[in-house]
């Protein structure tokens, strides 16, 4: 019996494991478009019409903000030939998952190379549709320069 439970708890495991790698693959999809200025990749992480939102600080007033950025300008952005390689580095995601529907709160370090810009946490809404494969289809994120407790691991993978 302790058998039989020890192996269904290992299958269970091992599923949820396998679902949770296939709901970071749109997620590490952007990252790597970015990285690569490639923003056809980064079209294909999300559904249509995406909403995107940024909560920070407004550096005039010291208040929070809440801004709704427009995706296509996001897009656009990405593409636009740069000479910086943007590093957005992420570590310790929580994942959770109901049926086709899934949220994932990861906190992130961006690098323009390997320089620090900014940190903040990335909060992702995700759906599956018919064809089995993940899809963003919200993203808001926070904006800080301070407080920021990017782990040295993560860093390490910069140089």
């Amino acid at each position: 019996m302790k058998v039989i439970l020890s192996l269904l708890l290992l299958i269970t495991f091992s599923t949820m494991a396998q679902e949770d790698k296939k709901v970071m693959e749109p997620i590490h999809k952007l990252f790597e478009g970015m990285k690569k200025g490639d923003s056809a990749m980064v079209h294909q992480a999300f559904r249509p019409s995406p909403t995107f939102y940024t909560i920070l600080i407004d550096s005039k007033t010291n208040q929070p903000v809440l801004k709704v950025d427009v995706f296509a300008d996001f897009l656009k952005t990405i593409g636009t030939p740069h000479k910086d390689v943007w590093n957005e580095m992420i570590w310790s995601p929580k994942i959770e998952i109901d049926g086709n529907f899934a949220q994932v709160w990861v906190p992130y370090g961006f690098y323009r190379n390997s320089t620090f810009s900014h940190c903040g946490v990335d909060a992702f809404h995700l759906f599956m549709d018919g064809s089995g494969q993940w899809k963003i289809f919200h993203l808001a994120d926070t904006r800080q320069k301070e407080g920021c407790n990017v782990p040295k691991e993560v860093t390490d993978q910069l140089k």
